[in-house]
């Protein structure tokens, strides 16, 4: 399984997740059988608000799950179109995100479960 997680730059598997999907310099994605990271910068970092477009994002990388520190319902529901579940980051590395979803740790995101705003009370 393929796994992304926005991240604000490549530390590897000690990258720190970032607080939201569409604004993440990068990602890191991992192959859960190999453990090995690949860096995509963000190609669609300057997109409009709401308009976030996830397969430019990944620059064509696949992925079979997303994990991000926050992430608004229109990404949510593109990731999902695509067949990417999204998942809630709860520890601050990809390598510790990584074992908790391993461990089915993480809590999945719906579009319920978004950030609506950039202000007050969104948490990112």
């Amino acid at each position: 399984m393929k796994v992304g997680f926005a991240v604000h730059s490549d530390q590897g598997i000690e990258s720190k997740v970032y607080d939201h999907f569409g604004s993440a310099p990068a990602f890191i994605i991992v192959d859960t059988a190999t453990k090995d990271p690949l860096t995509v910068n963000n190609k669609d970092l300057n997109h409009v608000h709401g308009a976030c477009n996830p397969i430019m994002a990944l620059d064509g990388h696949s992925v079979n799950a997303m994990v991000v520190g926050g992430i608004g319902s229109g990404a949510i529901n593109k990731l999902n179109a695509m067949g990417v579940k999204v998942y809630a980051a709860a520890a601050p590395t990809v390598k510790e995100n990584l074992g908790l979803l391993i461990e089915n740790k993480l809590q999945e995101l719906s579009p319920l479960d978004a950030c609506r705003s950039h202000q007050g009370g969104c948490g990112h």
